[in-house]
């Protein structure tokens, strides 16, 4: 009960922090579509630097706070970094599924070209590279340190059909989406691209339900309405701001001096 409210107070100021950023962000790109000054860059590039480490630092107690807590004797000293990696992956993937079906639309397929849906498929590929590679870290270091208080986490992860989300995860996660984007033709096929997204956005939820629910459920997979329509409602709280966003704003960084060096990129 004492704990309760300084847990509440961490999670206002870590979305606090990430709010902030992006208004400070958000205001000088606006201004800068009304009228360039040399002044905004240097703003941008002055809060985008700290902006970085403070994202990085929250994002980890985050992690602690709402994951890594649910079973309070473990721990792990990678957890955070873990956490940002699937989270990074999962933010390129919905970059590339909104751009893509806007991009069906006719809004911005002359803007946003093939070279750079093939530049994400890029980032897509290394990031998927980094997530199994701190999957894989913190499994190993926990594997060879055999302390149980630790290695109990791996366990029920272990158990029953648990078993068989941790092998969706190793397959499906990682190497499946690291085999389909290796190639160079992969990266510049826009259907492909849309479905290996889509697919790892799938991936994604199966990787932060497989982290919390086995201390609900220790001996087997269970699935429920709740969970889906849990991450129906965050997710459609975020694409109601979204689309309310996209209405009102020019898509586009107007008088940005590298939006033309940027459009004109190629491979």
């Amino acid at each position: 009960m004492i704990s309760c409210p300084f847990f509440i107070i961490r999670a206002i100021l870590y979305f606090g922090i990430w709010f902030v950023l992006f208004k400070i962000l958000q205001k000088i790109s606006l201004a800068q579509d009304v009228e360039f000054q040399p002044v905004q860059l240097k703003k941008m590039r002055t809060v985008s630097a700290p902006g970085i480490v403070l994202f990085a630092i929250t994002i980890t107690f985050a992690a602690f706070d709402w994951l890594m807590s649910l079973d309070a004797h473990w721990y792990s000293t990678i957890f955070g970094v873990y956490i940002f990696a699937g989270s990074f992956l999962a933010l390129l993937a919905v970059l590339v599924t909104i751009g893509l079906t806007l991009r069906k639309k006719g809004i911005l397929d002359d803007v946003i070209t093939v070279e750079h849906y093939h530049d994400l498929g890029k980032f897509l590929f290394g990031f998927t590279i980094f997530w199994g590679y701190m999957a894989f870290s913190q499994y190993f270091l926990i594997w060879y340190g055999n302390i149980p208080e630790e290695t109990i986490w791996y366990r029920h992860r272990w158990e029953g059909t648990w078993k068989y989300i941790t092998l969706i995860l190793v397959f499906g996660h990682f190497l499946i989406p690291f085999i389909s984007l290796m190639p160079r033709a992969a990266k510049r096929n826009l259907k492909f691209m849309k479905v290996i997204s889509i697919w790892i956005l799938v991936m994604h939820f199966f990787d932060i339900y497989w982290i919390v629910m086995p201390t609900m459920y220790e001996h087997g997979f269970y699935l429920s309405w709740i969970d889906f329509t849990t991450f129906i409602g965050i997710a459609g709280i975020f694409l109601a701001y979204f689309w309310s966003r996209y209405f009102k704003r020019s898509l586009l960084p107007i008088n940005d001096p590298f939006l033309k060096k940027s459009m004109e990129f190629k491979n």
